[in-house]
């Protein structure tokens, strides 16, 4: 799985736990629609960290809660 791939499953999967759409992400976050739509559809093959951060302010956690899952275990990812 690509990189990409991981943060997109990932987010959706932290949007489904909690019972908030995109839209509610937004307003959580900042991060403008758009850009959480396109990451959700794998559109972009990166990412910028600071965005990363700012959804995860938005979803009340942190980064390193964000990375603690198996997607992205090295040997989950493609090189």
């Amino acid at each position: 799985m690509k990189l990409n791939q991981a943060v997109s499953q990932r987010l959706t999967e932290l949007l489904v736990q909690r019972n908030m759409t995109q839209y509610q992400l937004f307003l959580r976050s900042g991060v403008p629609k758009s850009t959480i739509n396109n990451i959700v559809h794998c559109a972009y093959d990166s990412i910028k960290l600071r965005i990363l951060h700012e959804l995860c302010q938005g979803l009340g956690i942190g980064l390193e809660a964000f990375f603690a899952s198996p997607l992205f275990q090295e040997d989950n990812l493609e090189p």
